[in-house]
C-alpha cells in the first residue's frame, strides 16, 4: 500500500518548548503518529534539530521544520510505497546535508517515525514485533531500566556539577519488579532529603534536584536509600553516573565548580575512578568530553574490563563516530537517541553496530521528551539490553515505562529480561 497523507502540528515538550508531532497515513485508512524529544545537554556531533530563532517561543519555535514537513517531505512521499528503509533513504537523499540541517532532524525523525507507526497499524502487529523484523531479531528483549533518582548540570540548574546519579535493579527477575525496587527507593529517598531539609523539587528528568554541592554527598544519600529498603548496594541495586563532561570542558581542563576544581583530563579520570572504587558504581556515563579521545582511551583502559563505560555525547549514535571508538578502544557501551541521527532505520544500524562490535547500546530518551513511548518498542524490538528512560515521576517518563510493563506482560513467558546480566562489566560483551 501506500502513503496517501502526512501533516504535522506543535505541540509542548515536557519543558514547555514546543515541538513536533506529526501524522503519516497509508491508503487513506492506517494512520501514525509521532512525536520527537529535545536534549538540553546536546553533544555537537547530534543531527541538527531545526528551531525558528526569532521572538515566537523564545526562539524555539518549530513551524519552519513542520512547513518543510508540509511542503517538501510529504509531497515527496505521497505515493510512496510504506516501506521504512525506502522512505527513510529518501528522506536523506531529500535533506542532502551531512547532518540533516536543511530540512531539521526533528523533521525527518518525525515523519520517520510516524512512517512506521502506520505500517504496524496496517498490519496490525505491535510496533516492537515490526522493529524486531526490520532489525532481524529473533527474540525480543524486555530491557533493563537505569534510573534517574538525583540530577544536576543542565537538568537541575548546575546544583552538581555531574548531570545525572542513577539506580539500577540487579537482582529483580522482570522489568515490573525490577520498577517496584526502583520505586521504593525514589520514595525513600524523597523522605531522606525532607528529613534532612534538602529539596525533594524535581529536576527536567524526574529526579530530585536537592542542592548538596558535592557528587559524593548525592551518591551517599542514594546508598542510604537503597540501605533503608533493605537493599544491599552493589548486590541488589547498582549505581550510576551520567556525568555529561562535555560541558564541563573548557580549555583543554575540566571545572567541577561546585567541587571546587579544575583537572586535567587524566586527573578527571583518576577522580571518577576514584568514585568508582569507592561506590557501587556499575555505569559511568560521558565521564570525557565528546573529543577529549585521550581521556576516553585512558578511562577505558582502567575501568573498562569492570565497569560499563558509556558513550553519548562521545557517538551520538552514529556509525561513524561508533567506529572511531571500536578502533581507539574508547569505551564498552553506547547510548541510543533517534533524534541524535534523525531516522529510524540508521538508529536501528547504530544499535545493531554496537551489538556487531562488543559494546552494549542503551536506549535513551532526552531531558524534553513527550508522552510518545516509541522508545519502548524500540528497546524491546531491537533486543536492546537496557534503557534510560529518567525517573519514574512525570508522565513523559511514566508513559515509556508503562508502555514498558504492558509488553512484558504480553509477552508473558516469551519475555527475556537479563535484570543486571544486561550489564557490560565483566570485560565481555553480552551480544
Amino acid at each position: 500500500m501506500f502513503i496517501t497523507n502526512v501533516g504535522a502540528r506543535e505541540i509542548l515538550d515536557s519543558r514547555g518548548f514546543p515541538t513536533i508531532e506529526a501524522w503519516v497515513e497509508i491508503g487513506n485508512t492506517f494512520r501514525g503518529y509521532a512525536s520527537v524529544p529535545a536534549g538540553a545537554s546536546r553533544g555537537s556531533h547530534e543531527a541538527f534539530e531545526l528551531r525558528d530563532g526569532g521572538t515566537r517561543w523564545m526562539g524555539k519555535g518549530v513551524l519552519k521544520a513542520i512547513e518543510n514537513i508540509k511542503s517538501v517531505i510529504g509531497p515527496a512521499i505521497i505515493g510512496k510505497e510504506a516501506d521504512i528503509r525506502l522512505i527513510d533513504e529518501l528522506l536523506i537523499e531529500l535533506d542532502g546535508s551531512r547532518d540533516k540541517s536543511r530540512l531539521g532532524a526533528n523533521a525527518i525523525l518525525a515523519v520517520s517515525l510516524a512512517v512506521v507507526r502506520a505500517i504496524a497499524a496496517m498490519e496490525n502487529i505491535p510496533l516492537y514485533r515490526l522493529i524486531s523484523r526490520i532489525s532481524r531479531i529473533d527474540r525480543p528483549v524486555i530491557p533493563t531500566p537505569m534510573v534517574n533518582m538525583i540530577s544536576g548540570g543542565h537538568h537541575a540548574n548546575w546544583n552538581l556539577d555531574f548531570q545525572d546519579f542513577l539506580i539500577i535493579p540487579l537482582r529483580a527477575r522482570t522489568l515490573s519488579a525490577s520498577i517496584e525496587e526502583v520505586v521504593l527507593v525514589y520514595h525513600h529517598l524523597k523522605n531522606i532529603l525532607r528529613k534532612k531539609g534538602l529539596s525533594t523539587l524535581l529536576a527536567d528528568e524526574g529526579g530530585f534536584s536537592p542542592i548538596v554541592k558535592k557528587h559524593r554527598e548525592a551518591l551517599d544519600l542514594l546508598v542510604t536509600a537503597i540501605e533503608e529498603v533493605g537493599f544491599k548496594p552493589g548486590e541488589d541495586i547498582g549505581l550510576a553516573i551520567d556525568a555529561a563532561s562535555t560541558h564541563l570542558y573548557y580549555n583543554g581542563v575540566y571545572r567541577l565548580e561546585n567541587e571546587g576544581l579544575t583537572l586535567t583530563n587524566h586527573e578527571m579520570v583518576d577522580y571518577i575512578q576514584e568514585l568508582c572504587e569507592t561506590y557501587p558504581i556499575y555505569s559511568v556515563e560521558d565521564a570525557c568530553a565528546e573529543d577529549d579521545l585521550d581521556g576516553w582511551r585512558d578511562l577505558y583502559k582502567r575501568l573498562g574490563k569492570r565497569i560499563q563505560i558509556v558513550g553519548d555525547d562521545l557517538f551520538t549514535t552514529s556509525v561513524d563516530r561508533l567506529e572511531i571508538g571500536v578502533k581507539m578502544g574508547l569505551a564498552n557501551s553506547s547510548l541510543i537517541k533517534p533524534n541524535q541521527v534523525g531516522t529510524l532505520t540508521e538508529t536501528i544500524k547504530a544499535i545493531l553496530y554496537c551489538k556487531e562490535n562488543g559494546l552494549t547500546p542503551i536506549v535513551s530518551a532526552r531531558s524534553g521528551d513527550t508522552e510518545d513511548s516509541f522508545i519502548a518498542d524500540l528497546a524491546v524490538g531491537s533486543a536492546s539490553p537496557q534503557i534510560k528512560i529518567g525517573s519514574i515521576a512525570r508522565s513523559e517518563r511514566t508513559a515509556k515505562y508503562n508502555r514498558l510493563l504492558w509488553i512484558e506482560e504480553e509477552l508473558s513467558e516469551k519475555a527475556l529480561y537479563l535484570g543486571g546480566k544486561a550489564l557490560h562489566i565483566s570485560g565481555d560483551p553480552i551480544f
